[in-house]
């Protein structure tokens, strides 16, 4: 494993796109994009030390582009077009990683001028990170959607493999247990919860908590002993993540056209809840948390408001009036 992790890392040094992808000059780092790009498609290898190396380049490439056309096609590449291309779940997750551990760490040291940007970025991570650990797991098979339509229209349905007796490969595939079914997603929010939604900024007492805890994950500990600390917060990327998470899922688990979704009524078609397969007790786990343990006022407040309390949360089925009312009452009386 050793032999491994510094072959890749002597490798991804010899690389000449690690350091053209600061470059001030657009076409060398369009070019370090591209030549990036391959590599990670081809490497399985790569621990999430060498892809903080990768992501301090990324970051200074984005840092330099200025016009809002290429700051948002840069930010569509870096997260829609390469996350879903790369070659495992592992390293998927590890790029996601990197990333949020980058922006944790550079984030104060961003101007006025150039936030927005990051902004818009963050928000594109969030994206593709609910499309890939929720997209095709909420969603009706295509192979469903096709017969309803073949039946619409005047033509002869065909059997559903279900019903009929045998089951496809695809089919005894996506027969999962729940909890391996949510497991990657449930990985992803957790790291989410020690780093830029951990409630607390610094607990001094961190490492101790980390080194008694007997469910402490595989990743964690490979974290640790490439001594990699996870920036918790800060509350500027905490407040954005409360602003756009509802609207990020809601391009994910709401079904396109489906208007009575969107405008919130439950008439029809019935409840969001009902017609989607969605975790929301995972998804919304992160802002209970800081809703519960935060130190700071404002950021209770703003989980609760923006967040737990969103009216779509209730238009959907996932959470009912009273629950919001006495969460309400309950931060009141703190």
């Amino acid at each position: 494993m050793a032999t491994t992790d510094s072959s890749s890392a002597s490798q991804l040094q010899k690389a000449p796109f690690v350091k053209e992808l600061a470059s001030s000059d657009r076409k060398t780092r369009d070019k370090a994009l591209e030549s990036l790009t391959l590599f990670l498609q081809a490497r399985r290898d790569l621990t999430l030390l060498d892809l903080l190396k990768i992501w301090k380049g990324l970051f200074f490439c984005f840092y330099h582009s200025d016009r809002p056309l290429t700051q948002q096609a840069l930010a569509r590449a870096l997260s829609y077009s390469l996350v879903p291309s790369l070659p495992t779940s592992e390293s998927r997750l590890r790029f996601i990683k990197a990333f949020w551990i980058t922006v944790g760490k550079e984030f104060h040291a961003l101007d006025r001028l150039r936030v927005d940007k990051y902004l818009f970025l963050m928000r594109c991570f969030v994206g593709v990170a609910f499309e890939i650990y929720l997209g095709k797991k909420t969603t009706v098979p295509e192979n469903d959607e096709e017969e309803e339509k073949e039946t619409r229209s005047g033509r002869k349905r065909k059997k559903s493999p279900v019903k009929g007796g045998k089951a496809t490969k695809r089919q005894k595939t996506d027969e999962k247990p729940s909890e391996d079914k949510w497991s990657e997603l449930d990985a992803y929010i957790s790291f989410l919860e020690r780093g830029p939604l951990c409630p607390i900024n610094f607990d001094p007492n961190d490492k101790k908590k980390e080194e008694s805890n007997p469910n402490r994950k595989k990743d964690e500990e490979e974290e640790e002993q490439a001594g990699i600390q996870i920036p918790h917060g800060p509350d500027g990327i905490r407040y954005h993540l409360m602003d756009i998470w509802l609207d990020e899922l809601e391009k994910v688990i709401v079904p396109d056209g489906d208007e009575e979704a969107e405008e919130g009524k439950g008439e029809g078609k019935g409840l969001l809840k009902d017609r989607v397969d969605v975790p929301m007790d995972i998804l919304l786990r992160p802002f209970e948390n800081l809703r519960k343990s935060s130190p700071m006022k404002n950021v209770r407040v703003r989980a609760q408001k923006d967040v737990l309390e969103d009216q779509r949360l209730v238009e959907w089925g996932f959470r009912s009036k009273d629950e919001s009312e006495d969460e309400d009452e309950d931060e009141d009386s703190e």
